[in-house]
């Protein structure tokens, strides 16, 4: 018997660890992070400096064990199949890790950035793993990156009974404005998709790093602070080698 523990972290602000997560991640026999490869140190090492606070003071700490996560593939065409064939690989490393380092059983975790349940492929690749043993899955929430966001600007998601839709950037680039949508939250957009909307009448608040210490916030019209958030964003990528961002927009 496995039983694995998919712990939401937040935005990597130790402080945002809920005190559920905290009691999950002293629980555990062993904790798995990902080392996302060169540029990328600082995600792994944000999870070590988080465990060795939540850890601090247990007697019987869990062991914490760094495995490489593949590249996924971007040769294929179709967009969905890459991403199958990704989480299979990530399956295989995580079973690979497991049966390395517990190979009578006993407890994992894996910390999740933000919420397990929100834009997170976490959970998907933990249903793999039930192919091959008996596991046992338990999700513990996180603080998101939206929550974050509004934080960082203080302002509320939606208007007054306004409708919000949480969206990705490649839904955005290639549906446009959601119709049904007053207030617009975009996930996953490395491509600066906003770009694509006609900027007249819409506010836009922006946050990268949110949450963490190094967290830069701009707002105002779109048309008029666009172009400063994608020249923000690139050096703020160039300066620490990879950028979690997000931005909420709203039409006049």
């Amino acid at each position: 018997m496995i039983d694995l523990t998919l712990i939401g972290i937040g935005t990597g602000n130790p402080q945002h660890l809920t005190l559920q997560a905290v009691q999950a991640l002293a629980a555990q026999d062993l904790i798995l992070i990902p080392n996302k490869g060169a540029g990328k140190d600082d995600l792994a090492g944000l999870r070590h400096d988080i465990c060795a606070r939540a850890l601090d003071g247990c007697a019987t700490p869990p062991r914490i064990v760094e495995f490489d996560l593949p590249v996924r593939d971007e040769a294929t065409q179709d967009y969905r199949q890459r991403v199958d064939d990704w989480h299979d690989a990530i399956a295989a490393i995580w079973w690979q890790a497991i049966c390395a380092n517990l190979p009578e059983g006993g407890r994992v975790g894996f910390l999740v950035w933000g919420d397990p349940s929100l834009y997170d492929s976490t959970m998907r690749i933990a249903e793999r793993l039930k192919a091959r043993a008996d596991i046992r899955l338990n999700v513990i929430p996180g603080i998101t990156s939206i929550q974050a966001l509004t934080a960082a600007h203080a302002i509320p998601i939606n208007e007054i009974n306004g409708p919000f839709t949480i969206t990705t950037g490649r839904q955005l680039r290639d549906g446009g404005w959601p119709a049904s949508a007053d207030t617009v939250v975009v996930m996953l957009d490395g491509a600066c998709s906003f770009q694509s909307l006609a900027p007249e009448g819409i506010t836009i608040w922006w946050t990268a790093y949110a949450g963490m210490e190094n967290e830069i916030s701009i707002t105002g019209p779109l048309g008029e602070v666009g172009a400063q958030i994608i020249e923000t964003r690139a050096k703020a990528r160039a300066e620490h080698g990879w950028l979690m961002d997000i931005y909420l927009m709203r039409r006049s």
